[in-house]
């Protein structure tokens, strides 16, 4: 019973610290603290392709969460087989197998539905913006550009 209640905990755990990953960040409605109260350069265009596309997200510390708890959860459970060498077998195979697991279901779980943008600038210039998917946009839409250089984002007219 007791083995039963960790295994709980741990994977409680695990898929809670999952969830903490903050896919707004990719918004183009969503503005870092650094951006607050910072002059923004705007620049008028026109959407010319919209595609959709992924933003893998978590790219700082790639998969260390699943990794460690898909491979805590692995153990635990792999522990709970057998007796003696048999045990301490199943435990590492147990610990290895969740590694791998909990290391994709990461990145599934850190992946952002995503837009590729491209636009055309009053002034002639074509650039890629992606961001977040969380309105639609049309080919021929006109368009805000907001930032400048990587802090770019695309909003309605």
């Amino acid at each position: 019973m007791k083995r039963n209640t960790y295994s709980a905990i741990a994977l409680a755990a695990a898929l809670g610290l999952a969830g903490c990953a903050n896919p707004d960040v990719y918004s183009g409605d969503v503005y870092g603290s650094r951006a607050a109260k910072q002059a923004q350069t705007v620049t008028y265009a026109t959407v010319t392709s919209v595609r959709p596309v992924l933003i893998q997200a978590g790219d700082e510390n790639p998969n260390v969460i699943g990794t460690l708890g898909g491979g805590a959860i692995g153990g635990i459970l792999g522990h709970q087989v057998g007796g003696g060498t048999g045990q301490v077998l199943a435990t590492a195979v147990g610990a290895l197998a969740g590694t791998m697991v909990g290391s994709r279901a990461e990145d599934k779980l850190s992946q952002v539905k995503a837009v590729e943008l491209e636009v055309r600038t009053d002034s002639g210039e074509n650039l890629i913006v992606v961001q977040k998917a969380d309105r639609t946009w049309q080919p021929g839409q006109r368009v805000r550009l907001v930032g400048s250089g990587s802090n770019l984002s695309v909003a309605p007219n």
